[in-house]
């Protein structure tokens, strides 16, 4: 019996849809308290989406201040997992301690083969006895990784990532318009 090329694809296409579907809902069935919990299988997932977070996330390991109050420059050295506009820093920024923008440095490309990377903005309006937040974003992950608080009279020390801090300025402007590489 001679089999046509389109049925043959439709007969494969059935097959695979089949066994996606089965190992779907056996996935979704694993730590059903119907079907019995599998030891370990949550937490390891829970473990490897965490990996995957860290590795998404920018550092930001060292940073610079230079000029005068209400007009200083920031200088800021980032390490990040870039691998073109499709995962970058696409900004850094610098808040209040209370979680307010005071400014924010757009990065208009990845930095694949300059890690870390150095990357200046300004004038960035405050006092020298200012509390300031400097941390970098990741298209597309978000927030994450290394941030650094401290004031220009005092210096700045590395802290660590707050998931909950200030994520409403994350839709504040400015924003990015696109990635040149």
């Amino acid at each position: 019996m001679e089999v046509s090329q389109r049925e043959y694809r439709r007969s494969r296409l059935a097959a695979l849809c089949l066994v996606l579907s089965s190992s779907f809902l056996w996935r979704c069935s694993i730590n059903d308290p119907a079907f019995g919990e599998v030891d370990g299988v949550e937490s390891r997932d829970q473990e490897q989406a965490d990996q995957v977070v860290s590795t998404l996330a920018a550092d930001v390991v060292s940073l610079e201040v230079t000029g005068g109050p209400n007009a200083y420059t920031f200088s800021v050295e980032i390490a990040s997992p870039d691998k073109g506009c499709h995962q970058y820093v696409d900004w850094w920024e610098v808040l209040t301690e209370e979680g307010d923008l005071v400014y924010r440095r757009i990065l208009t490309h990845s930095h694949v083969d300059e890690q870390p990377f150095v990357r200046s903005g300004g004038p960035v309006a405050i006092d020298s006895d200012t509390v300031v937040v400097v941390r970098a974003h990741m298209h597309p992950g978000g927030y994450g990784g290394t941030a650094m608080m401290g004031t220009v009279n005092t210096g700045f020390e590395e802290i660590p990532f707050d998931p909950d801090f200030a994520l409403e300025v994350e839709d504040e402007p400015p924003q990015p318009t696109g990635c040149a590489f």
